[in-house]
């Protein structure tokens, strides 16, 4: 075993726990959401599945720890295999990579990591469809639907928006991938990436992850997508109310132009390049604006490219959204 990654700390342990025969480890990070958590959990004890299978719980509130209080009974009665451990440095990209290293450092022999937020649930055959999809298409990276479940069903209306549909609706290998929410990630990739693996640059903006995706993109690892593997996704009422929709959007401008600047970084033109798609984006959004407008009679739907170009060009002035500072508003 090797040794616990800095700035992480142990707080649970399954009795007994046989790490070496583990081929499947779950990260689940949280923060703040003790009953959505155990909900998680829950979903997570019923996969059916013959592969051996472990759960890291990454508690990102070191001070109160609601969450891996709530979580460690499970674990300490064997109910669950695997850990709770405490991330001290708070963030979205700070958790994420504790759990990651974490599972490198405990699980010698797996094979795929899992990624599941403790706002989603994950129906019964989800971390078999995952793993199977990723053998099949010899794919290192499988993205999967983040399925909204809204407060109420007047809501559900809201399913067919950029900030909530998926980016595909057929499985099979991708040239791209966007979040970590529904993901499974192959040792060899985690392995092969430089650390951290989420960049702290993106730390409570959100980003990380697609960051992250672009760079193992980079590096040869092939993409895939599962549709038949959806999680469930809990959207609370405030996520639907114009601020914070336009919020995300302008958000995912940012993080595209972001992430296309770092890729970019080598290339002579580079900065220049993405300077002028941010400008084509946002010169062309009305038009695609007004296009989806006709097509879904939605104005949020209509505005969704032209906040996004705006984000895009607003981070060449270094402005940055950074919604996970204040996580009870997200």
């Amino acid at each position: 075993m090797k040794p616990e990654p800095a700035n992480v700390s142990v707080h649970a342990r399954t009795p007994g726990l046989k790490a070496g025969d583990v081929e499947c480890v779950v990260t689940v990070p949280t923060f703040k959401r003790p009953e959505q958590l155990l909900a998680t959990l829950a979903s997570l004890r019923e996969q059916a599945t013959g592969r051996r299978v472990a759960v890291i719980v990454i508690e990102n509130e070191a001070e109160r720890r609601e969450g891996a209080k709530a979580a460690a009974p499970l674990f300490e009665a064997g109910a669950i295999d695997g850990l709770v451990i405490i991330a001290h440095k708070r963030g979205n990209c700070c958790a994420y990579n504790a759990g990651w290293e974490m599972a490198l450092a405990t699980f010698g022999g797996f094979r795929h990591l899992l990624v599941i937020d403790d706002d989603e649930l994950a129906p019964p055959d989800w971390l078999e469809t995952m793993c199977a999809t990723a053998e099949m298409l010899d794919a290192d990276i499988v993205g999967g639907p983040q399925r909204p479940v809204f407060a109420s069903a007047s809501h559900e209306k809201w399913g067919r928006h950029p900030v909530f549909s998926p980016p595909y609706h057929e499985t099979g290998l991708v040239p791209a991938l966007y979040s970590s929410g529904n993901l499974a990630i192959g040792r060899d990739v985690l392995e092969a990436m430089e650390r951290p693996f989420l960049d702290l640059r993106f730390n409570f903006m959100g980003g990380g992850d697609s960051d992250f995706l672009s760079r193992a993109k980079a590096k040869g690892f092939p993409l895939a997508w599962c549709a038949e593997a959806p999680v469930d996704e809990a959207v609370p009422a405030r996520r639907i109310e114009p601020d914070w929709i336009r919020a995300r959007a302008l958000r995912n401008g940012v993080i595209s132009t972001l992430v296309e600047k770092k890729k970019r970084a080598g290339e002579r033109l580079g900065p220049q390049l993405v300077v002028a798609k941010s400008l084509a984006l946002l010169a062309a959004s009305p038009l695609r604006g007004f296009l989806r407008l006709v097509e879904t009679g939605s104005p949020s739907i209509a505005m969704y490219p032209v906040y996004v170009g705006l984000g895009r060009v607003l981070a060449e002035f270094g402005y940055a959204n950074e919604q996970y500072r204040q996580p009870d508003k997200n």
